[in-house]
């Protein structure tokens, strides 16, 4: 096949496409068939365009198989339906007539009524992400498993559960109506969010991987924005806070592929073009009268993309996570704005603060505390940080917290 790098791309552009929108057509009892009808959609272009060569229009090709094995999956169904099921039960399901529509607008539609099916509140949050990342983001079972650092097995375990659980629950594929909308759309976010965090603060060793699934969950943030009813403050809040994370990766990696703290980033590496796109949806977001911790998420991670290190600078960070921890307290932001409120009222006086918390479980508590003692007290910065050497679970971190200690 010439051109050997087209499957995997359109793999990664289409599968979802075509997953979401045989999805919506099937209902959410069939999804393992959607998924099914994408997979043998791909392997027929494999088989097909290796000795063929690969068609004039490759999306239109994947389109047009697609809907015909769907019409074949419908016919061998609807043959069960009338010529068996009615010995079986009382309400047969009825297929009907299939029209399967590929249109931009259609697919569109589709991606967005599935990230709301499968962010159902009746399903837990590693199983919606899960679900997001395969039928949304055509991630296959391996790099998911990669992703959650676990196995097939687990994942595929996972997955199975909640497609039942939404089967019984009778999820529609559809958009929320107006009363619903709020409940569900926090849902949807919430997935959103820790789907970009898996990415962020991934402890996977796969690069790669890890900055694709916060493409993804920008992506599918992006979609809710570009739809009014879910054009939301919160949202361009979210996608704002994704905007200021992102523009630093080129710089939180060295050439040997090691973790470049913060305050050593090599700020001309930081993506301008990105920052000034979260400060548009930051801007955005400001309208109305919603505060969310994305909001406020939105406004320290802005903060951060002023490398300047001014007392006012610290003094506007410890008041958004001031305001964070009263409208949605977490040991983690409490952690984090310890190190704020050192650049503003002095190491002695964070490290009180930051030793309440007692984060006994948490390296990055340790790796703090060593950061904080550093120049008060040297013993206590190095046990601190030694502890955090036990504690840390990649060798990435060990490495970090190895070139601390060594500097002591």
């Amino acid at each position: 096949m010439e051109h050997p790098e087209l499957l995997p791309h359109l793999f990664r552009t289409e599968f979802r496409k075509i997953t979401a929108v045989l999805g919506k057509q099937l209902g959410v009892e069939h999804l393992e068939a959607a998924e099914d009808i994408a997979s043998e959609t791909f392997l027929a272009a494999l088989e097909t365009w290796s000795y063929k060569g690969i068609p004039d229009n490759p999306t239109a090709w994947l389109y047009s198989v697609a809907k015909n094995r769907a019409r074949n999956y419908f016919t061998r169904n609807q043959l069960f339906t009338d010529k068996i099921a009615p010995k079986l039960t009382d309400s047969p399901p009825d297929f009907g007539e299939v029209e399967i529509d590929f249109s931009d607008k259609n697919i569109t539609d589709s991606q967005l009524q599935m990230v709301f099916a499968v962010c159902h509140p009746s399903i837990s949050v590693e199983a919606q992400i899960g679900l997001v990342l395969r039928i949304l983001c055509g991630f296959g079972i391996d790099e998911i498993a990669n992703a959650f650092l676990t196995n097939k097995e687990t994942i595929n375990k996972r997955l199975f559960r909640a497609k039942e659980k939404l089967r019984l629950e009778k999820v529609a594929i559809e958009f929320p109506n107006e009363r619903e909308i709020n409940s569900r759309l926090e849902t949807v976010l919430m997935a959103l969010y820790l789907l970009y965090n898996e990415g962020y603060y991934s402890e996977s060793q796969d690069r790669i991987l890890r900055e694709d699934l916060c493409l993804e969950a920008m992506r599918l943030t992006y979609l809710l924005i570009e739809n009014p009813p879910t054009n939301r403050p919160a949202v361009n809040a979210l996608l704002a806070l994704m905007c200021f994370h992102s523009s630093r990766f080129p710089a939180r990696k060295d050439e040997k592929g090691e973790t470049v703290l913060y305050q050593d980033q090599d700020e001309t590496r930081w993506n301008q073009a990105l920052i000034a796109k979260g400060g548009y949806f930051l801007h955005r977001a400001s309208q109305g009268n919603t505060l969310s911790t994305y909001h406020l998420e939105a406004g320290i991670a802005y903060y951060h993309t002023i490398k300047a290190d001014t007392n006012e600078k610290w003094e506007r960070i410890l008041q958004l996570y001031n305001q964070l921890l009263q409208i949605a307290y977490s040991p983690i932001a409490a952690l984090n704005r310890t190190f704020a409120l050192s650049k503003t009222n002095g190491k002695p006086v964070a490290i009180r603060e930051a030793e309440k918390l007692q984060l006994t479980d948490n390296p990055y508590y340790y790796t703090l505390l060593g950061e904080l003692y550093t120049d008060l007290d040297t013993d206590k910065a190095r046990t601190n940080y030694q502890t955090a050497y036990a504690l840390a679970r990649t060798e990435t971190d060990k490495k970090t917290i190895q070139k601390k200690i060594e500097k002591l």
